[in-house]
């Protein structure tokens, strides 16, 4: 089982672009997992949506996730099964897009997302959800 393309929508590629304005950070792939990770970080499961992907941003898994590939897979495995998926090419290939779709979305609507100082905060208070009300949640 393995991921091979991440094909994006054209909504993404828009909320990428504004985040490359506001973080500095020029790799999509770099953005994309900052999304995928922060997505992972929500108690919620992602609710299912048919996306267009008709942007002109597409990469294969291994540019995707760099040296840490594997690593991203692995966490996407365990979401899977912590969220009651069967695991299968077809599940894992969904709950992919979907956390990254999520994820993206999230990052670009963040008001408090106005620097890379800021993207870095969330990773070492969990400040983002916090300043988003989801810390009362679980």
């Amino acid at each position: 089982m393995t991921i091979e393309v991440v094909r994006l929508s054209d909504k993404a590629k828009t909320f990428l672009t504004m985040l490359k304005r506001k973080t500095g950070i020029q790799n999509w792939n770099v953005l994309c997992r900052w999304g995928f990770c922060l997505s992972l970080s929500e108690p919620s499961i992602p609710a299912k949506e048919k996306f267009h992907v008709d942007s002109s941003i597409d990469m294969n898994w291994k540019v995707f996730g760099g040296n840490y590939a594997d690593v991203y897979f692995a966490l996407l495995i365990q979401r899977c099964k912590q969220d009651g998926f069967e695991i299968t090419s077809k599940i894992l290939n969904e709950q992919f897009r979907l956390h990254l779709h999520r994820g993206v979305a999230l990052l670009a609507n963040d008001p408090k997302l106005a620097n890379i100082s800021c993207l870095l905060k969330l990773t070492t208070n969990n400040e983002w959800r916090i300043i988003n009300g989801a810390a009362n949640k679980e």
